[in-house]
C-alpha cells in the first residue's frame, strides 16, 4: 500500500529545494496539513530523498510534552554538542554559610544576564554550531509538528529561517494547520516574509486515490464495497489505512476480501486501529472540538435511528428529512450549527466554521437540505465512541430540549428524548405521548410503544399517567391479548377521579374481554358499579359498555345485563337504555326483523342524542357496523370518524382495533382488495389457543386473497389459526365463512359447504338469520349446485331470498335473486338473475355485479342464447379487470371458451391493468399531490396510499412520481376526490 498517494507534487517540491541548497541557497519549506493528512511520511520520504543525495539529515520530533522544557528542537538535532544549552546549577540550598564566598562590605555583586540575553546567547551558540555542520556538507534538517515545539525552539527556527539563504541548509518544517473551535496559536510563518519561507498545504485524498488504496489492499472487492471504504476514509489517509488494516485483520480468512457490507459501529472491527485513529484526532484537536463534533454525532445518530424506523415512502420522501427547523437548506443548516454550538456551549460562528472546514476535508458531507453529516455511520460511531452512555444520555437530552426551543416536529424531539436521560417536565411527556400517536396513525405501533414506556420514566401527576399506561395497555394488548392487562390495572389503582377511573376501566375491561375473559371484566364492571353508587352518570356509562361489549362474546353477557336492572337516580342521557336499543337494532338487523331503512332510521335517532364520550366509540360503532350492513358506505365511514373524534388523546383505546376492523369491512364492501390487503394486521396470523381469534382484517383478508388468485396465500392465512379453539365469537363465524369460499375456490365444495353450513348454525344459535355479515346460505346453495344436491341448494336460496326482502338493499336482494336464479333454472332462472342484474347496477356492489353476470352468461348459455350470453360474459371480463377480481375474471372466461368466443386478453400493465383505487390515487398523485394529503382526501391511511402508488408504479413500468401524468391517459377516472 503506497504510504504517499497524491504526494508526488511536494516530494517534487523538496527535491528542488534540496538541490538549491546544495548549491548554497537553503530554505525553509513549511509542510502544512490537518491530522492525519500524512505530513510524517512525507517528511520521512523527503528525508531519505535528500540522504540518497549526499545531504546529512538532521532531525526533530515535538510532543507536547516538550512544551515544557525549553530547546528541545535543539537538542534533538545536536545531541551532544548542545549540552551548553543546559542551565548553570545554583548553589545548593544547605551550603553553610562559612563557604559561601564572602561579599566585599562596601561593593555589591554584579548582575548576571537576564533570561532574554541567555536566551539570545545560546542562539548565537546552535546557529554557529549549524554553520559549522553546514561547513563539511549540506544539511536537511527536519523537524515534524512544529506547532508542538517549546516556544524557545520556535523562536530559534524562525530566526533561522531569515539567515539560512546563504548557507547550504534546507529546513523541513510540518505543522499542523486545522479549523478548530478554540483558536489556534499563530503558525510558525506567522510574521515571516515569503522571501525566507515555502509553504506547501497537503490536500485530502482525492476519491480516486482512496478508491486506488482500497483496490491495492483488496483487489477483488465489488464497487460498492470500495465505495463504503471510501466514504468511511473520508479523504484521510491515516483514517483510511487504519480501516484497511482493521478489515484485513477482521476477515476471517486471507484478508484478501472486504466483508459482505462496513459494520456500522466500531465494536465490530478489530483490533481498532480506526476508532483510536479517530480518538487521537480528537484529542489534537482540544476538548471544544471533541465535544461539538460528539454533540453533531448525537443529533445524526438520532436521525439515523428515524430513517431505520421509517422506510422511505412510495414516492421516495426521505422521512427524516425535515428534522432540522427550516424553510430553506442555509437556515436548516444555521439551525444545525446553533443547535450543536448550545449543545457544546462553543461559540456559534466558530462551530459553522468547522463545519465547513470539515466538509471541506471530507470527514463531513453536506446534503441537498443544507445539513452537515459525517461521511459514514462508522466514523459517526466511532467520533461517539469517546463518550460514556451516561454524556450520551446527557447530549440527547439537551438536544432535545434545543430542538423543542427551535419548533421541531414531535417526532425528532421525542427520538432525542427516548435516547436520553429524565427531562422532568410536562412538556417531554405531552411530546413523547403525541409522538407515540403519530407512530400509530402511521402504522408503526412498535414506535408508539417505546415511546409510550420511555414516557413512564418522567415524573407525572396520576391522571395522567394513567392516560400514558392506558394508552400502553392498549398497543400492547393489540400485539398480544393479554400483554398490556399489567399497565391497564396499574391505571385502574392509581389515585384520582372517578371519571379517570372509569376511563381505565373501560379499557382493561374491553381489553379483558377480548383476551377470552369476559368473565371477569364484568364482574369488574359490577364491583365499579357499587362504588360509584352515588355517580349515576357513571353507572349509566359503566352499563352501557358492559352491554355493548356483547359484540364479542354476546353469550356471556345476555345473562347478567338482559334482564331489567334498577336504574340508577339523577339527571342525564340514558345510556343504558341507548346501549340496549343499539343492540336490539342490531339484533334485528340480523334476525331478519326489520328492514335497512327501519334499522338505519333507529340508529341515526340513537346517535343523534347526547352521550357520555366514554361510551360513544361503542354506541358509533355498533351503528357503524348497521350502516355497513344498510350499504350507506359513507355514512358508515363518517359515524367511524366520529367515533374516534371524543377519544381526543385516548385514541389508542382498546375499541379503536374494532372501528379498524369496520373500516377494513367498508373497503371489502367497496371489493377495494388493495386496501385490505393493506391493512397491517390483515395477512399476519397469530397462531394461539386462546385469545381473541381472528379479526375481520383476517376474514377480509382470506377473501381478498381468493378474489385476487392467490389461493396459496390465502390458504397459508387460514392455517395460521386454530378454529377449533378460537373463541365462539361473530369473528370465528365470519371466519368459518371466509375459509369455506377458500374452499370453494380450491375446488373443495364438500369441505365448503361444512365451513358455510357451520357457520350458519353458530349464527342461528344467536339468533342471526340473515347473512348480511357472511352471506353462508349463498356460498353453501352454490356448494349444494357443485354437489349435484339442488332441491336442498333451492330451499337455502329460498330462505335467502325471503329475508333479503325483509333487509330490502339492493346488494343483498340482488344476491339473493342470484342464488336462486341458478338454483331454479330455465327461463325463470334466466329472468331471476337478470333482475339481479338491473338491481346491481349503479351499486358499490360491483362484485356482486359481477357474479350475477357470470350467473346470467351462463343461463344464457344454457338457453343457447350465445349472442346474448357472450355480451353479459365479456362485461364481467371488462368489470373484473377493472376490479382486480382475477378469481371471477377467470370464471368468465372459462364460460366464454365453452360458449365458443375467444377468450379475452388480460392486460397486467399499463394503464387498463390498474384497479380502480390504484387509478385514483395515481390520478392524484400526477395533479401533484403528496401522501399525506391524498390519504386525507379518500380517508384513507397513508400506508394504504404507498401500496397503491407502488402497485401502480410497476403495472405502469415507471420509477419516479414525476413520470404519472404522461404514463395515465389523460382522462380522469371515477368520481373526483373528496375534499379533505
Amino acid at each position: 500500500m503506497d504510504p504517499l498517494s497524491e504526494r508526488d507534487d511536494a516530494l517534487r517540491l523538496l527535491a528542488a529545494e534540496a538541490e538549491r541548497a546544495r548549491a548554497g541557497s537553503g530554505r525553509l519549506v513549511l509542510l502544512r496539513g490537518a491530522t492525519g493528512t500524512g505530513r510524517t511520511a512525507l517528511l520521512r520520504a523527503a528525508a531519505q530523498q535528500a540522504s540518497g543525495r549526499g545531504m546529512r539529515v538532521l532531525r526533530a520530533r515535538c510532543t507536547p510534552e516538550d512544551r515544557g522544557t525549553d530547546w528541545g528542537v535543539a537538542r534533538q538535532l545536536f545531541g551532544e554538542e548542545a549540552d551548553f544549552l543546559q542551565d548553570t546549577p545554583a548553589a545548593p540550598s544547605h551550603t553553610p554559610a562559612a563557604h559561601a564566598p564572602a561579599a566585599h562590605a562596601d561593593t555589591q555583586a554584579e548582575p548576571g544576564p537576564t533570561p532574554a540575553e541567555r536566551r539570545r546567547t545560546r542562539g548565537a551558540l546552535l546557529w554557529r554550531l549549524l554553520e559549522t555542520y553546514a561547513g563539511r556538507t549540506p544539511l536537511f534538517v527536519a523537524v515534524d509538528d512544529v506547532h508542538a515545539a517549546d516556544p524557545s525552539s520556535r523562536r530559534w527556527l524562525t530566526e533561522a529561517a531569515r539567515l539560512v539563504d546563504g548557507l547550504p541548509v534546507l529546513l523541513v518544517v510540518t505543522e499542523r494547520s486545522q479549523y478548530d473551535i478554540d483558536p489556534a496559536a499563530p503558525g510558525l510563518a506567522h510574521g515571516l516574509s515569503p522571501a525566507f519561507v515555502h509553504t506547501h498545504s497537503l490536500a485530502p485524498l482525492s476519491a480516486d486515490a482512496a478508491t486506488g488504496l482500497v483496490r491495492a489492499a483488496f483487489p477483488q472487492a465489488a464497487p460498492d464495497r470500495v465505495a463504503d471504504c471510501v466514504r468511511a476514509g473520508a479523504g484521510n489517509p491515516l483514517l483510511l489505512r487504519a480501516l484497511l488494516h482493521d478489515l484485513s485483520s477482521w476477515n476471517a480468512d486471507d484478508g484478501s476480501a472486504l466483508p459482505a457490507a462496513l459494520p456500522d459501529t466500531c465494536a465490530a472491527l478489530y483490533p481498532g486501529a480506526y476508532p483510536d485513529v479517530v480518538s487521537w484526532w480528537l484529542a489534537g484537536a482540544g476538548q471544544a472540538t471533541a465535544r461539538v463534533a460528539r454533540c453533531l454525532a448525537v443529533l445524526e445518530s438520532a436521525e439515523s435511528d428515524a430513517v431505520a424506523a421509517r422506510p422511505p415512502a412510495a414516492d421516495g420522501a426521505d422521512p427524516a428529512r425535515d428534522w432540522c427547523p427550516g424553510y430553506c437548506p442555509d437556515e436548516r443548516r444555521d439551525t444545525q450549527a446553533r443547535i450543536a454550538a448550545r449543545m457544546a456551549q462553543a461559540d456559534p460562528d466558530r462551530v459553522m466554521g468547522w463545519l465547513t472546514a470539515m466538509t471541506r476535508l471530507g470527514l463531513l458531507r453536506r446534503g441537498e437540505d443544507g445539513l452537515h453529516r459525517y461521511a459514514h455511520p462508522l466514523l459517526r460511531d466511532a467520533v461517539l465512541s469517546g463518550w460514556t452512555s451516561g454524556r450520551r444520555r446527557e447530549a440527547h437530552r439537551t438536544a432535545a430540549e434545543e430542538l423543542m426551543g427551535e419548533g421541531a416536529p414531535a417526532g425528532v424531539v421525542a427520538g432525542h428524548l427516548f435516547h436520553g436521560s429524565a427531562v422532568a417536565e410536562p412538556w417531554a411527556v405531552d411530546v413523547l405521548v403525541e409522538a407515540a400517536g403519530e407512530e400509530v396513525r402511521a402504522g408503526r405501533p412498535r414506535c408508539a410503544v417505546a415511546y409510550l414506556r420511555r414516557a413512564l420514566d418522567e415524573p407525572m401527576a396520576p391522571v395522567r399517567r394513567a392516560t400514558v399506561l392506558i394508552q400502553l395497555g392498549s398497543l400492547e394488548c393489540a400485539a398480544h391479548p393479554s400483554g398490556g392487562l399489567a399497565r391497564l390495572a396499574q391505571a385502574v389503582r392509581l389515585p384520582g377521579e372517578s371519571r379517570d377511573r372509569v376511563q381505565a376501566m373501560v379499557a382493561l375491561a374491553t381489553a379483558l374481554a377480548r383476551s377470552g375473559e369476559t368473565g371477569s371484566a364484568l364482574r369488574m364492571l359490577r364491583e365499579e358499579e357499587q362504588r360509584l353508587a352515588g355517580r349515576p352518570g357513571l353507572v349509566r356509562t359503566l352499563r352501557a359498555v358492559a352491554v355493548l361489549m356483547s359484540d364479542a362474546t354476546p353469550d356471556a353477557l345476555r345473562p347478567e345485563h338482559e334482564a331489567p336492572l334498577p336504574e340508577p337516580e339523577g339527571d342525564g342521557p340514558d345510556l343504558l337504555d341507548a346501549a340496549r336499543r343499539m343492540l336490539a337494532v342490531r339484533h334485528g338487523a340480523t334476525a331478519g326483523l326489520i328492514s335497512s331503512r327501519d334499522a338505519m332510521d333507529r340508529i341515526r335517532a340513537l346517535t343523534d342524542g347526547p352521550a357520555d364520550p366514554l361510551a360513544v366509540p361503542f354506541l358509533f360503532g355498533m351503528a357503524a357496523l348497521v350502516a355497513h350492513w344498510a350499504d350507506e358506505l359513507d355514512e358508515a365511514e363518517q359515524l367511524v370518524r366520529r367515533a374516534l373524534d371524543p377519544l381526543g388523546s385516548f385514541l389508542l383505546h382498546p375499541m379503536h382495533h374494532i372501528l379498524t376492523d369496520v373500516r377494513v369491512d367498508l373497503a371489502a364492501a367497496r371489493a377495494d382488495h388493495d386496501t385490505v390487503l393493506a391493512e397491517p394486521r390483515a395477512r399476519t396470523p397469530r397462531i394461539r389457543s386462546s385469545g381473541p381469534g381472528p379479526t375481520s382484517a383476517h376474514t377480509q383478508a382470506v377473501i381478498a386473497l381468493v378474489e385476487t388468485g392467490r389461493l396459496e396465500e390465502a390458504a397459508r392465512l387460514v392455517d395460521g389459526f386454530e378454529l377449533p379453539t378460537a373463541p365462539d365469537s361473530w369473528r370465528t363465524h365470519r371466519f368459518l365463512y371466509a375459509r369455506g369460499v377458500l374452499r370453494a375456490a380450491a375446488g373443495e365444495p364438500a369441505a365448503a359447504l361444512e365451513d358455510f353450513e357451520e357457520c350458519g348454525r353458530r349464527q342461528a344459535s344467536r339468533e342471526a338469520y340473515l347473512s348480511v355479515a357472511s352471506p353462508w346460505r349463498v356460498g353453501a346453495a352454490e356448494c349444494l349446485l357443485a354437489l349435484g344436491r339442488p332441491h336442498v341448494a333451492l330451499a337455502h336460496a329460498e330462505e335467502e331470498a325471503r329475508l333479503a326482502e325483509v333487509w330490502h338493499t339492493p346488494r343483498v336482494r340482488g344476491r339473493a335473486l342470484r342464488v336462486l336464479g341458478e338454483a331454479t333454472g330455465g327461463r325463470r332462472g334466466l329472468r331471476l338473475t337478470g333482475g339481479a342484474v338491473a338491481l346491481l347496477r349503479g351499486t358499490p356492489a360491483d362484485a356482486e355485479l359481477i357474479a350475477a353476470l357470470i350467473a346470467h352468461g351462463r343461463l344464457l348459455l344454457a338457453a343457447r342464447e350465445r349472442s346474448q350470453a357472450r355480451k353479459a360474459l365479456y362485461e364481467a371480463v371488462e368489470r373484473a379487470e377493472r376490479l382486480g377480481a382475477v378469481r371471477l375474471r377467470g370464471v368468465a372466461e372459462q364460460l366464454l371458451h365453452e360458449g365458443g368466443a375467444r377468450r379475452a386478453g388480460a392486460p397486467r400493465t399499463g394503464p387498463a391493468a390498474l384497479t380502480d383505487s390504484e387509478r385514483r390515487i395515481a390520478g392524484l398523485a400526477a395533479e401533484g399531490r403528496t401522501n399525506a394529503e391524498i390519504a386525507a382526501s379518500l380517508h384513507l391511511a397513508r400506508r394504504t396510499v404507498e401500496t397503491h402508488l407502488t402497485a401502480a408504479y410497476r403495472k405502469l413500468g415507471i420509477t419516479r412520481r414525476t413520470e404519472l401524468p404522461t404514463a395515465l391517459p389523460p382522462s380522469p377516472y371515477g368520481p373526483p376526490a373528496r375534499a379533505s
